[in-house]
């Protein structure tokens, strides 16, 4: 061996991996055995060149193939080769699913908190603790967050800064179906039969909309 041996290819993967991998407490060879599949496409199930390329014997190398297939980090599909015979591979997409899942729920509370920021910006002071609970109520009863900061710009225009008034106008949006603020400015324009400005949104009163 030289030090040219240390130039040759090396397993890679990115930071999402890692922290997905570190999250489920894997064992280091669960770990390199994720990392070699992750790196090798084709993936085709040979337990003896696996326990070769990570360093572990071929009977480590079945426990630990088996952990991961019981924890159902990965799976094993039936497929055929160019010569119509079946073979084994190996699929990682139920921790690649894992990975993105995790990442849904980032985004989500990411977005929380810029909903929360434009409360406070529209009420310039801070939300109360209160205040965060029935924000976070109406994010949980699947009101978008379009919707609710619609309702709190209508409110704002109003002169009304509180949430039971934009609780109220949540209310009557959902009670008539509204989704996105499309639905709503399509609703005025065919009640007024003309096309309105959004700003127009401002100037109606939903609390006392009989339809």
């Amino acid at each position: 061996m030289n030090i040219d041996y240390f130039k040759c290819p090396k397993y890679v993967t990115n930071s999402l991996f890692i922290k997905k991998a570190l999250s489920l407490n894997l064992s280091l060879e669960e770990f390199l055995m994720l990392t070699y599949f992750d790196n090798d496409y084709t993936s085709f199930l040979n337990m003896d060149e696996l326990s070769k390329n990570i360093g572990i014997s071929t009977e480590k190398a079945y426990e630990v193939f088996t952990s991961m297939l019981t924890k159902k980090i990965i799976d094993v599909k039936t497929d055929k080769d160019i010569e119509g015979r079946l073979i084994e591979r190996v699929s990682l997409d139920n921790f690649y699913a894992m990975i993105i899942e995790d990442e849904k729920k980032v985004l989500k509370e990411e977005k929380k908190t810029d909903i929360y920021k434009e409360f406070e910006t529209e009420f310039a002071r801070p939300i109360t603790s209160m205040e965060y609970e029935i924000i976070n109520a109406w994010l949980e009863h699947n009101y978008s967050e379009e919707l609710i900061v619609g309702a709190l710009k209508e409110a704002v225009y109003n002169g009304v800064k509180n949430l039971r008034y934009i609780d109220k106008i949540l209310f009557e949006w959902n009670k008539k179906g509204f989704k996105t603020m499309a639905d709503i400015n399509n609703h005025l324009e065919k009640r007024n039969t003309i096309k309105k400005e959004d700003s127009e949104l401002f100037d109606y009163n939903w609390l006392d909309d009989e339809d």
